[in-house]
């Protein structure tokens, strides 16, 4: 946030729930611009925050402010989600299947700014890399990626300063997914519009947003850049969550190591210097040797292919389970028995 503009969102204090069911406990977040990724697992609350925002969901706590103007607060009659300025994109994108492109995404406009609908129309589809030979097309006639960008402009034609977006690209294929979150994210920067971003999928809010916020159980357990996020996590939950890390007790030893069940190993951050600690081992950390005598032992549990990599669950034998990433042609084999190393240091939190 520079020049003295407010931030283009600001939560404070939000809570929610449906009926004596609580989800959102007390949520505190600002987005200055860029984009934000609100990252957490299934039922976490990160939906229903969104439509809070949006002015589908009523609060029934705390503060919602969109670029400077207050849409809730207590005591107050909160904003129609119309006159809020918000850009929602929905989960499967919800475009009209009866309408073409052109209409799709004037379809948004207000009476006067259809008056200026066709630039406005060939301005969003521009920003989102559509071709304007398609603006005349049906949905059913478009690619899931192409659908995608189209519910995008349909946001972007307004010109909010902010735009929702609820897990966008699930629907979509990998490979299709990548393309498309990077072709909204130049759109959104090119429009100099805000976004949070909501997704389960931590590799895409890392490679996509500015700012990552983890959620778990209606609330943010940190809010930091993606590289803070994954190398500095603020929470075990954190970092198990992020990357996958293994979590296991351990004892520092006051010299900047501690011991665990995968024997004695460098610690990046241990307080206090001597004492019980929680690790969280990284998969890529974790090597694993055939040879049962090179390392701490243990039994592989399974193992998952993905072509440049594979995942491998190892049950020490000391006893907790830990997971390894390996490269593709030195996966072990379910029962085989390996050994394990760490290498470099160590994630750890106090207790």
């Amino acid at each position: 946030m520079t020049g003295g503009n407010p931030a283009a969102l600001t939560i404070s204090g939000v809570t929610a729930g449906y009926g004596a069911t609580p989800v959102l406990r007390g949520v505190d977040l600002t987005v200055p611009g860029g984009v934000t990724s609100i990252l957490g697992s299934s039922g976490c609350g990160k939906t229903t925050l969104l439509r809070a925002v949006a002015g589908f969901v009523e609060p029934t706590g705390g503060s919602i402010v969109v670029n400077g103007e207050t849409v809730v607060a207590p005591g107050r009659r909160s904003v129609p989600a119309r006159r809020r300025g918000v850009g929602y994109v929905p989960q499967e994108g919800a475009l009209f299947p009866h309408l073409t492109v052109a209409r799709n995404v004037a379809f948004g406009l207000s009476r006067a700014e259809r008056r200026d609908s066709a630039s406005r129309v060939a301005e969003a589809l521009e920003l989102v890399e559509i071709s304007p030979d398609l603006a005349r097309r049906l949905p059913h006639e478009l690619s899931g990626g192409q659908q995608q960008r189209v519910a995008l402009a349909r946001a972007l034609a307004p010109r909010p300063g902010l735009v929702l977006l609820d897990e966008p690209f699930s629907s979509l294929d990998a490979s299709l997914r990548e393309e498309t979150g990077r072709a909204v994210v130049r759109a959104l920067r090119a429009a100099e519009a805000a976004a949070v971003l909501v997704t389960h999928d931590q590799g895409e809010a890392l490679s996509l947003a500015d700012q990552v916020a983890v959620m778990a159980g209606g609330e943010f357990l940190q809010v930091a850049p993606p590289a803070a996020v994954y190398l500095t996590p603020a929470d075990p939950r954190v970092a198990a969550f992020i990357g996958h890390a293994s979590l296991m007790p351990g004892e520092a030893t006051g010299d900047g190591r501690a011991r665990c069940a995968l024997g004695e190993v460098a610690v990046r951050s241990a307080t206090p210097a001597t004492g019980p600690v929680q690790l969280a081992v990284r998969s890529e950390q974790v090597q694993v040797a055939r040879e049962a005598d090179d390392g701490v032992l243990g039994t592989v549990l399974d193992a998952s292919f993905y072509g440049h990599d594979a995942t491998v669950r190892i049950r020490l034998d000391a006893g907790p389970t830990v997971t390894a990433r390996t490269p593709a042609d030195t996966v072990p084999a379910a029962g085989d028995r390996v050994g394990v190393r760490v290498l470099g240091d160590v994630i750890a939190f106090v207790g």
